[in-house]
């Protein structure tokens, strides 16, 4: 890697780009994408026989399909995946594969992507995909970066972007707090356009980075760090277009000239919403979500904890805290390594030859203001001072019961240290910074380890025991991070690997594939994962001989009897796929091509499997 400053483009601002970055965030975006850069000796992969086309099809028969959509959309908004895989970045992120390959990169490659401007648009592609029985996989932004990104489970599926042309805030009521958007708003756009409107008194809860959807990531659970963290819980109200083309609202919104869709999520009688997240069920083409008054004020802190045996010690005084709502949002307690890695340089610049690197860290964290310590636990408190000053002296009162805890004086650290990163994402304004851990390899990429445990010492103890196990098992370094909800914790690891070197990829691979399923004969299931470990984690959902599969495969067929929509998306296939080899199971971990192993070429031809599918 060249150690010269890394001229790079600017990225588009949200003025040019849907997905672009605000303009107050231009310049640390900048300087994040020139580290990136610096730390990249890729080249976009060069690619052969294109494009793939969706199996069942051959070349001249998927092309005068697509033409025929072409009528339909306009020859411009269809775009033929026939041009190498860039990689790109979080802002210029691609739509055409998974910028973080943990196999080979044509392994979850479209065949295209194609651009609907309106709901009827998107209702004509269903239609269309199920006249030609090609399997489609929609995206709102396709920045669900370390779960798979934009990628289709399937091979030569035709991606859906419905950002690029469906990206408007529909509405904000600052009145009662709501606001309805379409799925190519990101959380940045969101902010911006309270701000734009004049509505100071609103707040959003936005995740570690802004550039995501704010449908995709309440569809897939996701969640952030105010008190209004819990994202699917703070919608309300969905409009969905059906794998078949039908089109419905929920909850209020089945009711004409309704005026509470986006303040009543239940409406009358059953109630859907939930089978259109973590699913292949249906489009979302429009969502209502609460917005967090804003609380009078609010106050950071951030504590440590010198050893890594404080740690269950720690959870068992978080939890009553908790629940109490003393602790008032979804904070975090992080391993100090991830205090290091915040500062974007690479491993190379911390660990000495010789030095193991425990000490490294150790020694590096003694030269910061987090100081010679194991765990960083990053808090916020709302409201006026008054309120806030009680919540803080019981929350002192409680930490420093551990020995050697102490409360950094956030008064005397720098400007660009990443407490003033989480301080701001905890008030609802978006960042960036929280890329800076990717340059902690070349060609830096990462998958996320995400399983739920009860907010108890001895659980947090034996999940990251596991962790640690499998990451030393196939030299990784370890960064956990505890993010803790009302009752439950989640254990969120980036395990991140250079995308670059095949054995780091692999690496990575097998790692995931033993902390899934160990974790899982525990009984700590994973609540998000990414597309190549999904049918995996399903089949850990096993209670009473897999009957929650059971009832998924029961719904996708009556509502998608063709099979069209996003098929292996959380482990749900249709019919024509189920049972027919398509599943990635815990198994499948050897990529080397040694007998009766899988190699990667095997891993690939898995996912691009040509089967008798039912025309």
């Amino acid at each position: 890697m060249s150690s010269k400053p890394t001229i790079v483009p600017r990225p588009p601002t949200l003025d040019e780009c849907h997905s672009g970055i605000p303009d107050n965030l231009l310049s640390p975006a900048l300087q994040v994408k020139a580290r990136l850069a610096g730390n990249q000796d890729l080249t976009p992969h060069e690619r052969k026989e294109l494009p793939v086309v969706p199996l069942g099809h051959t070349r001249e028969e998927f092309m005068r399909a697509v033409s025929e959509l072409a009528h339909i959309l306009g020859q411009q908004n269809i775009e033929i995946n026939d041009k190498p895989l860039d990689d790109g970045w979080y802002i210029e992120h691609p739509n055409t594969h998974d910028a973080f390959n943990l196999l080979d990169p044509e392994d979850t490659v479209s065949s295209a992507a194609v651009y609907p401007g309106s709901v009827e648009e998107v209702q004509a592609v269903v239609r269309w995909a199920n006249k030609f029985r090609i399997p489609i996989f929609p995206i709102s932004i396709g920045r669900n970066l370390g779960y798979g990104g934009a990628a289709p489970r399937v091979r030569g599926s035709v991606i859906v972007d419905l950002g690029r042309r469906m990206n408007r805030v529909l509405d904000i009521d600052p009145d009662n707090c709501t606001c309805l958007v379409e799925p190519g708003v990101t959380f940045y756009a969101l902010y911006e356009a309270i701000q734009k409107r004049g509505f100071k008194h609103l707040w959003i809860d936005v995740p570690d980075l802004g550039g995501g959807s704010v449908i995709g990531n309440t569809l897939d659970r996701g969640v952030g760090y105010t008190p209004y963290g819990d994202h699917y819980a703070m919608h309300s109200g969905m409009e969905v277009v059906l794998p078949q083309g039908q089109l419905v609202r929920t909850g209020m919104g089945a009711l004409p000239n309704n005026n509470t869709w986006q303040t009543f999520p239940y409406g009358f009688g059953p109630y859907y919403d939930g089978i259109f997240t973590q699913s292949n069920f249906g489009i979302v083409t429009k969502m209502g979500m609460t917005l967090m008054p804003n609380p009078g004020g609010h106050e950071s802190f951030m504590y440590t904890f010198e050893k890594e045996e404080d740690l269950p010690e720690i959870v068992e005084i978080i939890r009553p805290l908790r629940i109490g709502n003393i602790l008032e949002n979804v904070a975090q307690l992080k391993h100090v390594i991830q205090e290091v890695a915040a500062l974007g340089k690479p491993r190379s610049a911390w660990v000495r030859p010789g030095e193991s690197l425990k000490d490294s860290i150790k020694r590096v964290a003694k030269e910061l203001p987090c100081g010679d310590c194991t765990w960083v636990y990053y808090g916020t408190c709302y409201g006026p001072p008054e309120l806030r000053n009680a919540r803080l002296k019981l929350i002192h009162e409680a930490f420093t019961k551990i020995s050697g805890a102490r409360k950094i004086d956030h008064r005397g650290l720098p400007p660009d240290h990443y407490f003033w990163s989480r301080d701001r994402i905890c008030s609802g304004v978006p960042d960036i910074q929280e890329l800076n851990w990717l340059n902690w390899v070349p060609n830096g990429a990462h998958v996320f380890f995400s399983p739920i445990c009860p907010i108890r010492g001895e659980d947090a103890t034996r999940l990251l025991a596991i962790a640690k196990k499998w990451h030393e098992a196939h030299n990784l370094d370890c960064f956990p991070a505890f993010c803790v909800g009302l009752r439950e914790m989640h254990l969120i690891i980036n395990v991140v690997y250079n995308r670059g070197c095949k054995e780091s990829r692999h690496s990575a691979y097998r790692c995931m594939r033993g902390m899934i399923q160990e974790a899982a004969g525990y009984g700590y299931g994973e609540y998000r994962t990414h597309l190549l470990f999904q049918d995996q984690v399903s089949r850990t959902y096993s209670w009473n001989d897999c009957a929650l599969m059971g009832l998924h495969n029961t719904v996708k067929d009556c509502l998608d009897p063709n099979g069209i929509l996003a098929p292996g998306r959380q482990g749900i296939w249709p019919s024509s796929y189920r049972d027919n080899g398509w599943e990635l199971t815990c198994d499948d971990t050897e990529v080397d091509g040694e007998e009766n192993r899988l190699s990667e070429g095997d891993a690939v031809a898995r996912t691009r499997k040509t089967v008798d599918v039912k025309l």
